[in-house]
């Protein structure tokens, strides 16, 4: 008898998982929607700017019929949630908890955007590799310690993916940038600044070491803690050492005071470097146009009009057309893209499987809105490359007239470098 009832009983608990398993969301094939989670720190740009790129592609799709799954369409759902991993004294625990409570709460099958912060990023590889959720970094986490960690331990992290740059491209196109500047202009002698956190101290550092390799003289090297307003003691001594470039790290809103004080002292230094205010299209009137002549990096192409693809020109018109603004900096172009990259991976897949469309991800090669997207299949890291039809395009643009015009690479430049008339 307690035989007959034990083997009736898992029968009814057989039945039961297989019901289960085919609810919506329960990692079956008769999903009624495809749930996306997007870790983001929505109060900083880096934050606010991905969520809008992702929100205007799932709209884009959903509108078109939503993905193609097997002989069905099915629309896409968005999750988005506060990780809060830019503000500061926020632990990297509730940068955890939060991807954890989009995949245990909210059962979504991918996950786009961030973690935004490097540790918080790299400390939610484990929770993504155990629950077999493909994640694709889209924003912040310049570290190259994320793709090298996929590179050396590919099964445990297979799941992880980035197409955007790292630090290491980013001092390249910078190199790149100022090597032409010495050869058309004679430029230098450069001055550094940076903001007193970790990042913008080893960009720094790294820059100077690379700076000094390269022939350049690396005359004066600043820290200013975060919220400083006063710059022109560093300015002054810029100056008096007789900078052409001033090269500078920060994502604090008062990069628009240095920009103010180094164009009321007429230097002839010309200011360039990654400062996230100073990616936005407001930044013009917060530095009340003193961003005049400055050069800045927005790691990927498309983040402000460029003529990289057609799908950029087109990019950027829905962007406007949806949110009342150009895209307006560094995560933009890469998270639109990254839910866009996985409809096709999930579409040649024809199936939600992440190992099966892993393998879509690795072999993709698209055209998008900055160039070629592909992926190195061992790191997962995006194939940058300085032409579009290679590679993914970044993007350095000059503040002249109160537009962002884009210089370089001169495949995706809509205008030519300008030089202060005081340094001419």
């Amino acid at each position: 008898m307690r035989s007959r009832m034990s083997r009736a009983r898992l029968l009814t608990l057989f039945a039961a998982l297989v019901l289960f398993s085919s609810l919506p969301g329960c990692g079956g094939q008769d999903e009624t929607t495809i749930k996306i989670g997007a870790p983001l720190s929505t109060a900083y740009l880096y934050g606010w700017a991905a969520e809008r790129g992702i929100r205007l592609a799932v709209e884009e799709i959903n509108a078109a019929g939503g993905v193609q799954l097997g002989k069905r369409m099915v629309p896409l759902e968005l999750e988005v949630i506060d990780t809060r991993d830019l503000e500061p004294g926020v632990p990297v625990d509730d940068a955890i908890k939060a991807v954890e409570k989009l995949i245990l709460q909210k059962d979504v099958s991918f996950l786009v955007g961030g973690p935004v912060r490097s540790e918080a990023a790299l400390a939610v590889m484990d929770l993504v590799s155990r629950h077999k959720r493909i994640s694709i970094i889209t924003t912040g986490v310049l570290s190259p310690a994320y793709h090298a960690t996929i590179a050396e331990n590919y099964e445990e992290y297979k799941y992880c993916f980035r197409n955007t740059s790292d630090v290491l491209t980013l001092t390249n196109d910078f190199l790149t940038v100022l090597r032409d500047l010495r050869r058309d202009h004679g430029f230098q002698r450069v001055t550094i600044m940076v903001q007193d956190v970790a990042h913008a101290r080893k960009a720094g550092e790294l820059m100077a070491k690379l700076l000094t390799e390269n022939g350049f003289e690396v005359v004066g090297h600043e820290i200013y803690p975060t919220g400083s307003t006063d710059f022109a003691p560093g300015l002054l001594q810029s100056g008096k050492r007789d900078a052409q470039l001033i090269f500078i790290w920060m994502d604090m809103p008062e990069t628009a005071v240095l920009l103010k004080q180094w164009k009321s002292l007429r230097l002839r230094s010309l200011p360039m470097g990654f400062m996230s205010a100073a990616e936005q299209p407001g930044f013009w009137n917060a530095s009340d146009g003193s961003a005049e002549y400055t050069l800045v990096d927005l790691i990927n192409g498309g983040n402000a009009p460029g003529q990289i693809t057609p799908w950029t020109t087109k990019f950027v018109e829905a962007y406007r057309e949806r949110w009342g603004l150009e895209p307006e900096g560094y995560g933009a172009s890469s998270s639109y893209m990254a839910v866009y990259s996985l409809k096709e991976a999930v579409e040649r897949a024809g199936t939600l499987d992440p190992d099966a469309v892993v393998r879509a991800l690795e072999t993709a090669d698209v055209m998008g809105v900055y160039g070629r997207m592909r992926f190195d299949p061992e790191s997962h890291q995006v194939i940058p490359s300085e032409d579009p039809a290679e590679g993914a395009v970044g993007s350095i643009f000059q503040w002249q007239d109160g537009q962002r015009v884009v210089i370089w690479p001169v495949s995706a430049a809509t205008g030519e470098l300008r030089l202060p008339p005081w340094m001419e």
